[in-house]
């Protein structure tokens, strides 16, 4: 008698452990396909945002996470205006900030160059974004990505949704370059129109640049003048190769 219900348990316990199993797989189908229609309708407003968007300006805030320290750097503050690629800016992404803490500094990029002057310093950088090493430049070019470069470039990965130090409700999705990059990682938080809010940048060492946009003004006039620095630069400023 005690053979037959131990038979009879370990009969039941088999059928249950299979149809936990099951349960388990058919609910992690769900969650997944959940989870990648929520992608779909995500990276779809942030496609229809980047096609209806001639310029943004904000509040911008980039602070820097030292993995070898264990330590945050200095919080930067300050403005920015951006135009994405049109006729205007001879299809050419155009950036500009202007740093107004802890120093002034200002950052022009045009297309794949850049200038960051340095008033302090009267030295003029220049050079490539792809050469720098990280910033709020490399952290903006995300703006300028459609929906098909960046499943082109990046294996998408939707982490749920997530508030903002300012309070904003975003979406977080998380960015794995497909080819070797000067990152190893990039994440990105999307509000509900599909504006890309806040950035964060991961090297290859586990340093960080995370990049907050506040304030946002959309589609307001801005022209290619407004991304010179040649009005504020002073005749014996150095010009220094980065």
């Amino acid at each position: 008698m005690l053979l037959d219900s131990v038979g009879f348990s370990l009969l039941g316990m088999k059928k249950i452990t299979k149809y936990f199993f099951f349960a388990l797989i058919v609910g992690t189908i769900g969650f997944v396909s959940q989870a990648n229609a929520q992608l779909s309708e995500i990276m779809r407003r942030m496609d229809a945002t980047n096609k209806g968007l001639t310029s943004v300006q904000a509040d911008i805030q980039m602070s820097k996470w030292d993995a070898a320290l264990k330590a945050p750097d200095e919080l930067n503050i300050g403005t920015t205006k951006y135009l994405p690629k049109q006729k205007v800016t001879k299809n050419l992404m155009y950036a500009r900030i202007d740093w107004k803490k802890p120093r002034e500094e200002h950052l022009v990029i045009q297309g794949e160059q850049f200038q960051l002057y340095q008033p302090k310093l009267l030295q003029l950088l220049y050079g490539t974004v792809q050469k720098s090493k990280g910033g709020a430049g490399n952290a903006l070019n995300f703006m300028n990505m459609s929906r098909d470069e960046l499943r082109q470039n990046f294996e998408v990965a939707y982490l749920g949704e997530e508030g903002l130090s300012d309070g904003t409700k975003t979406w977080h999705l998380q960015l794995t370059p497909k080819a070797k990059q000067t990152y190893k990682l990039a994440e990105l938080w999307v509000d509900g129109n599909g504006m890309p809010r806040q950035v964060r940048i991961t090297e290859h060492n586990d340093d960080t640049t995370t990049v907050l946009l506040s304030a946002i003004k959309q589609n307001e006039p801005l022209k290619a003048a407004d991304f010179d620095l040649k009005p504020i630069l002073p005749k014996n400023v150095k010009r220094v190769p980065a």
